[in-house]
Order: structure tokens, then sequence, then C-alpha cells
């Protein structure tokens, strides 16, 4: 069934992909931006260029009735963990979402991230407790906890947990697109960890796909993990990348040192969101 879905940060990394995800399955789309930004937001979608995080900054002026869906992706510094910004507008993040609620939206997903989590070996499930390392994964976990104790009662309400991004590399700042950079520059060497640990890959492609099919199901509540659930060493993706790419430079294996909060292996339990895949796409 086709719906009037609001998606905030609408020209960021993730926003983009789920944009056009929705628009093709059918969806209307309200697509915010920052103003004065540059995005290449689907030119089918309804692009409104708006401060959402500002006190005065009214949602009822997005629409002339509530809107279906919200998907709230909208987060400054996401690449920054410890970027100050993230607490200092965690306030803000939570009075959006409960404007939402209060103007009668009838579903909101908020994208989430392993970095909750914190230090942690294994897979990640709803009920795995959090213990955040970082100014971003404190700030995310305040959110969802606050979001679940006072919206979830409210209005049907989704955590969408994602994991390692990767995909549409020069529109990021990962370390693919550190590499990629590096090859441009005409450098053979990338400085490089141990390669170790193990993470969840998953294309922005693919993870908008799953945020465009999840959010539009009001029966689903709770946490969801956007994910592979596949586990892969950090070196075996990244010689991957180098090889799908045909860059001409070598990983220099141990020149940064493993950071002490990131865990030997972790990755999201995607049982419940293959399944919703699988079934959408019998539909």
């Amino acid at each position: 069934m086709a719906d009037r879905v609001l998606v905030t940060g609408s020209g960021g990394y993730v926003g983009r992909h789920v944009v056009r995800a929705l628009l093709d399955r059918g969806h209307e789309v309200i697509a915010t931006v920052r103003p004065g930004s540059r995005s290449d937001v689907d030119a089918r979608a309804t692009v409104v260029a708006v401060d959402l995080l500002d006190p005065a900054f009214d949602v009822r002026t997005l629409a002339d009735t509530p809107v279906d869906g919200v998907v709230h992706l909208a987060w400054q510094d996401g690449f920054a963990h410890n970027a100050t910004s993230h607490m200092l507008q965690l306030s803000d993040h939570f009075r959006l979402l409960e404007a939402f609620t209060d103007w009668g939206v009838k579903r909101l997903a908020v994208l989430g991230t392993m970095h909750e989590i914190g230090y942690w070996e294994g897979a990640i499930d709803a009920d795995t407790p959090t213990n955040p390392l970082s100014l971003y994964g404190i700030a995310k976990d305040a959110l969802r906890k606050a979001s679940f104790v006072h919206l979830a009662p409210r209005v049907p309400l989704q955590w969408l947990r994602c994991y390692y991004i990767l995909g549409d590399d020069l529109n990021n700042q990962s370390i693919f697109t550190r590499i990629l950079k590096a090859a441009e520059e005409g450098k053979d060497t990338f400085p490089f960890t141990t390669g170790r640990n193990k993470y969840d890959f998953i294309d922005v492609a693919e993870l908008g796909e799953q945020i465009a099919t999840v959010s539009a199901r009001a029966d689903i509540t709770g946490i969801v993990n956007c994910s592979s659930g596949v586990p892969m060493t950090l070196a075996d993706r990244v010689e991957a990348f180098i090889a799908e790419n045909n860059l001409p430079i070598a990983l220099e294996y141990g020149a940064f040192p493993d950071r002490p909060y990131d865990s030997p292996g972790v990755w999201g339990d995607a049982t419940q969101i293959l399944a919703v895949m699988e079934e959408a796409s019998k539909a």
C-alpha cells in the first residue's frame, strides 16, 4: 500500500538511497534537507529545505495533514564519533520526534547504530545490553531509550540499528573513501591497522532497501537490525574493495594500532530483517 512518507536527512549518505527505495515502491516522499545544502535527492520526491532541529520549527508546516510514516535519518557528524554536537543536539532530536508523534503520524522509524552497544563480541540482537563508548553512541542510545519510554506507548516505533556501511564511497568519510582518495593522489600504500576485527558490512543501497521495506510495516516495532548478519574481517573487506576497484595501492598493516573500543568481532542478528525482505520479495 502506497503511503506518504517523510524522510529527514534525505540529502545524506543513507537518506538518498532510502528516498529512492521508497519512491520505487510507489510511496509519496517528502524529503527534508538542510537549508543551503547541495544534494541529489531523487527528483520524484518533494524536497523541503528546513532546519528541523530549530526549537521554533513547527512540523505541521511540512504537510497539510499528518504523514503516514516518518523515517528519521538526520544526524550531524555521524562519522565523527566524539563530536560534541551529538550531545548538544540530543534534546533537539527528542523534541522533534515528540512533535511528530503529537502531530499524529501513524508510525515512526529512527536510525540507530551499532555504536550504541559499545564493546561486545558476537551477534547483537534486540536484547543485547548497551554500554556506548563514544559520544555518538551515547547520544543515540539515550535517544533510543527515551523514545521507547515516552513515545512508543503513543505511536508504532521502530529503532533501525545499522552497522558498517559502504558503497557510494565518494559520499561518505569511511576508510573506503580515504583509500580512494589516497589512490587518486598517487599513493601506493595506505596505513592500516591489523585488520583483524570482524564487522557486519552492508552496501548503502541494500541498507536503503531494508529501511524502506521495514519502515512501511506498522506491525513491526522495537529494535530491528538492518544488517547482513555476516561477520567479515576488516582486512578481507578492504582487500576485496581494493581488488574490486583495481586500485594500485597496498595496505600497510600495523601502521596504526587497533582502537581499544572496537570489538574484535561484532555483527547484527539479521534473522528478522532477512525474513521481512524475503516476505516483501514474494508480495
